[in-house]
């Protein structure tokens, strides 16, 4: 069996009727226009248009749909198929999921079938984005995708994009890659170090502290020495403190803003996402890359 960095593994014959496949008709690329309004809302300005959504599958790309039994699109996945330096890659643009729909496993099985398809192409990668502030998304991609984060890039798609979603704060995002695996099943990133993680967790300093009067952050305390593993926090919930709170919501963008930067330029690396910690934020836990375990019995 085919496998994605060990994690994307394909479902089981579903029972609940869900069938992958890509989009033939032109009801069904409509269709897919249509949730991309319902997810991001009726002014969000990066839609992709039926006819591109169409054509794109010519030339590699994947437009792929969950449909229910009645034929009802209950999710989508979109991307387009390039060159990066000789090299065959894909680039997963959108994925969305009708609201109901959620947490079924859905968006996995889409991810699955889009890799398969371009794997079929000899793509090697994929790359794709998503809001490092969003929480249940980093836990999806980070802790069952197995995805490795490459850059982080301020305002990705601009500051507006007229959706609600975006609004107050803007929209940065991280840039990450998923190997493609050909023949075997690779082991779980990080499964390696997973003693040594919950050993240094326990010891990280937290980059966006917070304090009375907010989150601070204050790298210089590191100038002189760089701690192995750090943590970035951020809330559980992005989207309830943007609809109470526009001016809190974006203190949370710049802070970890701010720490993300520093952290990447630094030679850190994302290992992986805690959800529901002690203080009831979820976590990154970055790692310096030539980070060495620590002494047995410490």
């Amino acid at each position: 069996m085919t496998s994605v960095a060990g994690q994307l593994r394909p479902a089981e014959a579903p029972s609940d009727g869900v069938q992958i496949r890509h989009l033939r008709t032109h009801a069904e690329f409509v269709a897919c226009v249509e949730l991309q309004a319902a997810t991001w809302g009726a002014g969000f300005s990066e839609r992709v248009p039926a006819t591109i959504l169409r054509v794109s599958q010519r030339l590699g790309g994947v437009t792929a749909g969950a449909f229910a039994r009645d034929n009802t699109l209950l999710g989508f996945v979109f991307g387009i198929t390039g060159l990066e330096h000789g090299t065959i890659v894909h680039w997963s643009d959108m994925l969305a999921v009708r609201s109901g729909m959620q947490n079924h496993g859905i968006g996995r099985r889409l991810k699955h079938f889009q890799c398969e398809s371009v794997r079929k192409l000899g793509a090697t990668r994929m790359y794709w984005t998503f809001d490092p502030l969003v929480a249940r998304n980093a836990h999806f991609n980070l802790n069952r995708l197995g995805v490795r984060v490459s850059e982080y890039v301020p305002d990705m798609y601009g500051a507006d994009t007229g959706s609600v979603v975006h609004s107050g704060l803007g929209t940065d995002r991280f840039i990450v890659v998923l190997p493609i695996a050909s023949e075997v099943a690779e082991a779980p990133r990080g499964s390696g170090i997973a003693d040594t993680l919950v050993w240094n967790i326990r010891h990280a300093p937290i980059l966006n502290e917070a304090t009375a009067e907010g989150r601070t952050v204050n790298l210089s305390r590191f100038d002189a020495d760089l701690p192995p593993t750090v943590r970035i926090e951020i809330p559980p919930d992005i989207s309830r403190i943007q609809s109470a709170s526009s001016a809190q919501a974006a203190h949370w963008r710049v802070t970890t803003r701010l720490a993300f930067q520093w952290a990447l330029a630094n030679g850190y690396t994302v290992e992986r996402f805690e959800r529901d910690g002690a203080d009831g934020f979820g976590c990154y836990v970055l790692t310096l890359a030539a980070f060495i375990a620590p002494p047995s019995g410490a």
